[in-house]
């Protein structure tokens, strides 16, 4: 039986295709749109359209920006030989929510899962060899302690090794199977400091 309207209805299926977003949440999400001033919905519909127009991948470190070039890449203060390797933009989020990190880093947008057909084609490793033909000396491998993650960084490890650039690991201390997004600034400055080379 329906309870709601057409279009009640989809604007809360439209809410439940969001990761994360279950139909309770959809609902209330869907209520509170529909109960705030129409100009709002409206800067809030552009602010998003603009977003997917307007974002695209840092020419130097794939993250996620507005500009040519992410500020983190453009900050002459930023260490630019110490390249720190993260499977997603979150992730690069939280190490730079630590304060401690004065390198500069390289998106993924993935990891290297073959349950998954996810290849080293389909992450951005291309992307990484370019930049390692320039003057970098350490590589940091900070992907996820999961089974893609691990794999992930092995296979990069065995790429720029040859290369003869310094690669290291973040340190245990990250819980295995957890997401870097979700963990404690105290943990993860840990797990940066006490990295080991691979």
């Amino acid at each position: 039986m329906e309870y709601y309207s057409n279009q009640i209805n989809q604007l809360i299926q439209a809410f439940s295709s969001l990761p994360g977003i279950g139909t309770k949440s959809a609902q209330r999400l869907a209520f509170h749109v529909i109960n705030m001033p129409e100009e709002q919905v409206r800067n809030l519909a552009k602010t998003m359209v603009d977003a997917r127009q307007n974002v695209c991948y840092c020419a130097k470190c794939c993250t996620l920006t507005d500009q040519e070039v992410c500020p983190i890449c453009k900050n002459p203060s930023r260490d630019q030989k110490t390249i720190m390797v993260v499977e997603s933009p979150r992730d690069l989020a939280a190490y730079e929510k630590t304060g401690k990190y004065e390198g500069v880093y390289h998106v993924l947008h993935g990891a290297i899962s073959p349950m998954l057909g996810i290849g080293p084609g389909d992450i951005r490793l291309k992307e990484l060899m370019e930049r390692l033909r320039g003057d970098v000396d350490e590589v940091i491998i900070a992907t996820n302690s999961s089974l893609e993650g691990e794999t992930t960084a092995m296979y990069i490890s065995k790429l720029i090794k040859p290369v003869g650039i310094r690669v290291s690991r973040i340190a245990s201390g990250v819980p295995v199977g957890g997401d870097l997004e979700y963990i404690d600034e105290v943990t993860l400055l840990r797990a940066l400091e006490g990295r080991t080379e691979l």
